[in-house]
C-alpha cells in the first residue's frame, strides 16, 4: 500500500512538472510594422498664393484613425504627412503617447487657412497639445520640417483623396 501511494505520489509529481514546460511549438507574436499608404495629395501655398510644398498624405478621417495617427511608426519621409479630417471646427488637442518620432502639428480651419504651428513634438510626450483655436484640420509632417520649409500661419492648404 505504501509502494502504491509512493508510486502514486511520484507519477502526479512527474505530470504537474511535464505541464509547467513550455511547448516546443511555442508561436511568437510577430509585430507587424505599419507602413505609409498614400491616399492623397496636400500642397501648401504661401500668400502669393505659390505652391510652397506637396505631401503624400494618408488621411485620418474617422475615430479610430484620428486616435491612432501616426502612432507606432518608426519613420516618417519627408515627402509624406497625416491629414485629420474632423466633422466640424473645434479646439483640438493631440499628444505624442506612442509615437517614436518627432512631428510638426499644422492647425488648419474650414477655409483651408494655417491658424498654428506646433513644431518638433516630443516623442511619448503625454502633455496635451493645442491647437488654441477652432480648426477642421490637422497635419502632420516630420518634425523641424515646417521651419525647413518655412510654413507660416496665414498659408493655405489644397488637397486631395485619391
Amino acid at each position: 500500500m505504501r509502494l502504491n501511494l509512493r508510486l502514486s505520489f511520484y507519477l502526479l509529481c512527474s505530470f504537474i512538472f511535464s505541464q509547467c514546460q513550455e511547448p516546443s511549438t511555442h508561436k511568437q507574436v510577430q509585430e507587424e510594422k505599419i507602413s505609409f499608404q498614400k491616399e492623397g495629395t496636400l500642397s501648401i501655398f504661401n500668400e502669393e498664393n505659390l505652391e510652397l510644398a506637396t505631401f503624400n498624405i494618408e488621411i485620418a478621417d474617422n475615430p479610430y484613425e484620428r486616435q491612432t495617427g501616426l502612432m507606432y511608426r518608426d519613420k516618417l519621409a519627408k515627402e509624406n504627412g497625416m491629414l485629420f479630417i474632423f466633422e466640424s471646427n473645434q479646439i483640438r488637442n493631440f499628444y505624442m503617447k506612442n509615437t517614436h518620432i518627432p512631428l510638426d502639428l499644422i492647425f488648419i480651419d474650414q477655409n483651408f487657412e494655417i491658424l498654428n504651428l506646433h513644431a518638433n513634438a516630443t516623442p511619448y510626450d503625454t502633455q496635451s497639445i493645442s491647437s488654441l483655436f477652432r480648426v477642421k484640420y490637422v497635419f502632420e509632417i516630420s518634425g523641424g520640417l515646417s521651419n525647413q520649409i518655412g510654413i507660416q500661419k496665414g498659408m493655405k492648404i489644397k488637397y486631395t483623396q485619391l
